[in-house]
């Protein structure tokens, strides 16, 4: 027992020493995330604002100016051109240079006293993001202005407007502000680490076959099963650092509110990362070179972006297509952090997660393990 700890030390003191010396290779591991961080969390933004806007308004009234300004007001929409008629908006949309057009009757004033008002929208459907947010805010627009005017006429009547039959109180529970942020930061903090986890296993053992230094190790005591192991410990202190720069800009940069228990997301992360790992020690038994790993590591994260929940809820997926992000880390993962951070849950709330996450964990080290010592042998 003492001689296989101690080449088992050895061998981890090798590889600390093997990445510690690959500098720029260790900085970008480090760095690269964080760059990551900032480039998603600014440009990923799911609420579009300040739509640029063209507007055809061929009524020219008080009606149809209090509904241009209520457009604007509510900081969705940006009045950039005034052009003379639908046609000409639709063209400016086509050109580009509007994202959304506004169309008003010539005869709005008389539609209104018939209580029969109404504005075209028109929204540009190449961007989904703009077309969701542009038709909330000008359904809401719309229905605030019929509001109003529906008030006005009851008053004009001598009567009293009174009060609504119906009244609704909304309460956003964890983001009140509906802020992107705190839905963007936590999910992309554990994609990050999965891609750095995986791509630093899957490297680090094709470079070493590619330079026939695999061989080398074997030729010494030192067994499969402990050459696998000993790689991890390194890369998985490397990736623990990497995830605490990414949480702590997220928390001191973005503002994102850390609400669970530090520990407990501490210990579920090196679970994590233990799956991660060894998803990239079964990628680097399939990759025959450093390339092959790459491209291989890059699907993975695009089926991480598409299919665990981390951007696009999973609710409305077929099941053929549910079962493919069920065989990702980070889909029981990014349920986890998000309801350790945002929500502030502790441990009775995600056990169904770090279970399933548990089990994957096991499963995948034990292929990579089987096929890991298969391609050695």
């Amino acid at each position: 027992m003492g001689k296989r700890l101690k080449r088992f030390v050895a061998l981890v003191r090798k590889e600390t020493i093997q990445v510690l010396r690959d500098r720029s290779t260790l900085a970008m591991i480090l760095v690269l995330p964080l760059i990551e961080l900032f480039l998603f969390a600014y440009a990923v933004d799911m609420t579009v604002d300040h739509i640029p806007t063209a507007v055809a308004d061929m009524s020219l009234d008080a009606q149809s100016r209090a509904f241009l300004d209520a457009l604007q007001v509510s900081g969705y929409f940006d009045i950039e051109i005034y052009v003379e008629s639908e046609a000409q908006v639709i063209q400016a949309i086509d050109k580009g240079r509007v994202r959304a057009g506004v169309v008003i009757p010539p005869d709005l004033a008389t539609q209104v006293e018939r209580g029969r008002g109404q504005v075209l929208m028109l929204l540009d459907g190449s961007d989904s993001f703009t077309v969701q947010s542009g038709y909330s805010a000008a359904v809401a627009v719309a229905q605030a202005q019929a509001m109003e005017l529906m008030v006005e006429q009851v008053s004009r009547m001598g009567a009293s407007a009174g009060s609504l039959p119906i009244e609704s109180s909304i309460s956003v529970l964890y983001n009140p502000n509906m802020d992107d942020m705190l839905f963007i930061v936590p999910g992309l903090a554990a994609m990050l680490l999965q891609f750095t986890a995986v791509n630093m296993m899957a490297m680090a053992v094709v470079r070493e076959r590619e330079l026939g230094t695999i061989e080398q190790l074997l030729t010494t005591p030192i067994r499969p099963m402990e050459l696998m192991v000993g790689k991890m410990v390194p890369n998985i202190v490397i990736a623990s650092i990497s995830m605490l720069s990414i949480i702590l800009f997220g928390v001191l940069w973005f503002g994102v509110p850390f609400q669970g228990d530090p520990w407990l997301f501490a210990w579920l992360s090196l679970l994590f990362l233990a799956s991660a790992l060894g998803m990239g020690l079964l990628i680097s038994t399939v990759a025959q070179t450093q390339r092959q790993a790459q491209q291989i590591t890059m699907l993975l994260m695009l089926l991480s972006m598409l299919l665990t929940g981390f951007i696009y809820p999973r609710t409305p997926m077929p099941p053929a297509v549910r079962a493919v992000g069920d065989m990702i880390p980070l889909t029981y993962f990014v349920r986890i952090v998000r309801g350790i951070i945002t929500k502030g849950v502790g441990l009775s709330f995600i056990w169904n997660d770090v279970l399933s996450l548990a089990i994957y964990g096991a499963v995948v080290m034990i292929i990579s393990a089987a096929t890991f010592k298969k391609r050695l042998d």
